[in-house]
């Protein structure tokens, strides 16, 4: 059942930017939480948001919005992680990948120091690698340290399938599962159209000769979105923002929604010790369940490749 709306719904948002930002800006306009809180290391910057965000509370459910500091970790409900360093000139990914690393590490030592009980949501790329960066220094459980994962590509996958099949995105379940990158797979085994598997509309709509492309281009289009939207506007913010609205819904309202969050699988899919994303249960408890779908062999073998990549990530970050 959901929760008691009057119960404390407090999430606290560590990074300030454009994602951080829009993602305070649709939960408030979500009325999912009652109490934002906003920390940066850039001071301005949060109370900057916070102030810009606070004059449109007339309009909004009823939420405080503030300028948090670490103490707000110790009765928050989420807390999710957006900070994270842009790379500099002449530094290496894996130069970068290692600042990320330690400013998440010390970002869960201040949450740790502060004896919380929150779940923890990472969004800081790269989200499967980070998410098992703070889940190796925490030593808490799987289930309440999640990425964000796959949950906007999914999104992206169900626009696309919705405009080429002229069919109301809501209708479309479909998922994009693996690494949040680029070799992340899209599951078309699991893809229905309103419970219609997208096999079967194929052939019932007389497509199966074009399909072979065009699935391949929808996917690609998934793949590309992120590059073309950096090119066009430098950084990508607002479905990114309503994605993890969608993942703190699930939580604060205890929904047991599927969504295709980075986990660290334990021997599902026959994987094991690498976060990726995969169809999981959220609920107020994180990670309530890890769904084992019948995917296909090609599936299952492409699931694996994304798996031994962000082994490899992780390889590096620990030489």
């Amino acid at each position: 059942m959901p929760s008691d709306r009057s119960t404390p719904r407090k999430v606290v948002i560590v990074g300030a930017g454009a994602v951080g930002a829009t993602f305070a800006y649709a939960l408030a306009q979500s009325g999912a939480a009652n109490s934002i809180c906003l920390i940066d290391q850039n001071q301005k910057l949060a109370e900057g948001q916070v102030a810009d965000l606070s004059h449109g509370l007339p309009y909004y459910p009823s939420v405080s919005i503030t300028n948090g500091t670490t103490e707000d970790y110790g009765d928050a409900q989420v807390v999710v992680i957006t900070a994270g360093s842009a790379q500099r000139p002449g530094e290496t990914r894996l130069d970068l990948l290692k600042r990320n690393a330690s400013i998440i590490e010390g970002i869960m030592d201040e949450i740790i120091e502060q004896q919380s009980r929150a779940i923890v949501v990472i969004v800081t790329n790269p989200v499967d690698v980070l998410t098992q960066v703070a889940l190796r220094h925490s030593r808490w459980s799987r289930s309440h340290i999640f990425g964000s994962g796959t949950v906007l590509d999914s999104a992206r996958f169900r626009y696309f399938i919705s405009q080429e099949m002229g069919v109301d995105v809501k209708s479309v379940h479909a998922y994009i599962l693996g690494e949040h990158g680029d070799s992340e797979l899209p599951a078309w085994s699991l893809t229905n159209l309103g419970g219609v598997a997208i096999q079967q509309y194929v052939k019932s709509n007389g497509l199966q000769e074009q399909w072979p492309k065009r699935s391949r281009e929808i996917f690609e289009a998934v793949k590309n979105s992120a590059y073309h939207i950096i090119d066009y506007k430098g950084a990508t913010n607002f479905a990114v923002g309503q994605a993890l609205v969608r993942i703190v819904q699930a939580i604060l309202r205890d929904s047991h929604s599927v969504l295709t969050v980075s986990i660290q699988l334990r021997g599902e899919y026959g994987i094991e010790g690498v976060c990726l994303s995969v169809p999981c249960i959220v609920s107020k408890d994180g990670v309530e369940k890890v769904l084992v779908a019948d995917l296909s062999e090609e599936e299952q073998q492409a699931l694996k490749h994304s798996a031994s990549v962000l082994k490899d990530s992780m390889k590096g970050l620990l030489e």
